[in-house]
């Protein structure tokens, strides 16, 4: 029997975002891994993970929106950091994206690289390779992983911001 590997991922969070984008708890493995890019197995061992993290419910398909707040808003920049890289063509995310563009002006931006983008700027490494796909895809979730990104890249004004955005939304 393999171990359950108990230590969360990038792709828990992408996970745990897009549940609270669909917002309906009898939602379905496939078509989650489906929207997400991701193989059905990694999403079932992303909610073996979230379950035991305490994210998801024991069910494994409510989200502790709590609980979750506060990773997001504490944690997350610890376990997942990231710093802008090269400028190169992408998706917009963090400060460049909504809602955060209304919010905020900025001379530089920030995306996800991505022959799809059609925005120059810093290279912002995604949680997951396919999240730049699958926000395109789900505006709501667009919205939630800019604000997660502005929480692991963003100077203190954007983080605040951000977590007032995000409480709004979970």
């Amino acid at each position: 029997m393999k171990a359950l590997n108990t230590q969360m991922k990038p792709q828990d969070i992408l996970l745990l975002l897009k549940l609270i984008s669909i917002n309906d708890n009898s939602w379905k493995q496939k078509d989650v891994a489906e929207a997400l890019g991701m193989s059905q197995s990694e999403v079932s061992e992303s909610v073996a993970r979230s379950k035991y993290s305490g994210l998801l419910d024991p069910k494994g398909k409510k989200v502790m929106k709590l609980a979750f707040m506060d990773f997001l808003q504490f944690g997350l920049k610890y376990v997942f950091p990231q710093r802008p890289g090269p400028v190169v063509r992408g998706v917009p995310t963090s400060h460049s994206a909504a809602p955060l563009k209304e919010q905020i002006e900025s001379s530089e931006n920030y995306v996800w690289p991505s022959g799809k983008g059609m925005l120059r700027g810093h290279s912002i490494i995604p949680l997951y390779s396919s999240a730049p796909e699958a926000a395109l895809k789900d505006n709501v979730l667009h919205e939630l992983l800019a604000l997660v990104d502005a929480l692991r890249v963003g100077r203190a004004r954007e983080r605040e911001i951000a977590v007032t955005e995000l409480k709004k939304r979970i």
